[in-house]
């Protein structure tokens, strides 16, 4: 199963890495491998999070996923988006953009910004929209009381807050309007706004999906799928959606694949502002990479196996949002942002197993004592 969910992202590695040595020569080559480096490393909770979405997906819909969705991550995220601000922050088009990409003008010359200062400059739109997003996700699972929890106190704690209608809602924009209070008077209304476009997004979105979960699949589905479970002694699996259902859940999965891209996006800039180089090694390589991880983990079943691993992204999410809207006023390195990640995901795995342990030791006792 490795060779065949790994087998393209390798495939596409070698043909990328080859493409970065023909364009750039050794130093070429060398910065593609450190933009793919990083974004594989950074991005593990990423394909976690991507896995709880997609193990609700047809396999059409995975499929889906694997064809289209790399394209919108790869061409979408990694190269027109930066296009897009440019042309959005500069009045550039995306030709322009891409001109003034290849072609930097020189840093003597102040009238003329470079496409890294554009995309630099850009930051708090791009850090209060991913981070608002993000951070609706986190609250809508922190506060959600219908769920195995993680600990003993902080997220039952947490959960009893869900009782207060629309508090991820409130508790959110009063963040955002906290957040933009750190920033300069002339950026205040844009990141307010940026801000608002996100947690739309994500409630639009979120609304939908929930609208025609409930519509499309019905109540017989998802209580043969539990009774299932049940039977097989395992805890309960999601319940696979079709129609349109899955047609949101794909658009959700995209929208949070790109909350998690903005940060490495923008980071990268801190390496090369090279887009050729940038889309080697963030896109084809370290977006495949993602994606193969992800679905190695839905069809090896890990997310069933390690209880906590859906835990632990979720809080790797709230970690990833507040250092967004953190980077607002302070600058925080992706390396960081990266590593909280993999902490929480790390800690989760740790759980799950210790939880494993003790519930096949009670079962042996059990057994004993029949």
């Amino acid at each position: 199963m490795i060779v065949r969910v790994f087998g393209l992202s390798v495939a596409i590695t070698v043909v990328s890495l080859v493409v970065a040595f023909l364009y750039g020569g050794w130093n070429g080559l060398f910065i593609c491998t450190i933009l793919a480096i990083l974004e594989i490393s950074l991005s593990f909770d990423n394909a976690v999070m991507n896995a709880t979405v997609l193990e609700r997906m047809s396999a059409f819909w995975q499929k889906i996923f694997l064809t289209i969705g790399v394209l919108i991550a790869v061409f979408g995220m990694r190269i027109l988006f930066p296009l897009a601000i440019v042309w959005a922050t500069a009045g550039l088009n995306p030709g322009q953009a891409l001109d003034l990409a290849l072609n930097p003008p020189d840093p003597e010359t102040p009238a003329n910004p470079s496409y890294e200062t554009i995309m630099l400059e850009a930051h708090p739109q791009i850090a209060a929209l991913g981070g608002m997003f993000l951070l609706l996700i986190f609250l809508d699972y922190a506060f959600d009381a219908d769920r195995e929890f993680w600990g003993r106190f902080v997220e039952r704690r947490l959960a009893a807050l869900g009782r207060i209608k629309y508090a991820a809602v409130i508790i959110a924009l009063a963040i955002l309007l906290v957040a933009s209070m750190v920033v300069d008077d002339d950026q205040r209304a844009t990141v307010l706004t940026a801000g608002l476009i996100g947690m739309i997004g994500y409630l639009t979105i979120s609304g939908l999906t929930s609208l025609f979960d409930t519509t499309e699949v019905g109540h017989e589905v998802a209580e043969a799928t539990e009774q299932a479970a049940a039977g097989q002694g395992g805890r309960s699996k999601p319940v696979v959606v079709v129609g349109k259902a899955a047609f949101m859940l794909f658009l959700y999965l995209e929208m949070l694949d790109a909350s998690f891209s903005f940060d490495g996006v923008v980071g990268a800039f801190a390496i090369t502002s090279d887009p050729i180089l940038i889309a080697l090694g963030l896109g084809f390589i370290g977006a495949m990479f993602v994606r193969s991880m992800t679905v190695y983990l839905v069809r090896a079943g890990t997310l069933a196996q390690y209880r906590y691993l859906e835990n632990g992204a979720h809080w790797a999410i709230g970690a990833l949002a507040a250092i967004l809207l953190v980077s607002l006023a302070v600058e925080v390195s992706e390396v960081v942002s990266g590593l909280v990640g993999i902490g929480f995901i790390g800690a989760a795995l740790i759980s799950s197993v210790r939880a494993n342990r003790a519930e096949r030791r009670a079962e042996q006792a059990l057994d004993s004592a029949r």
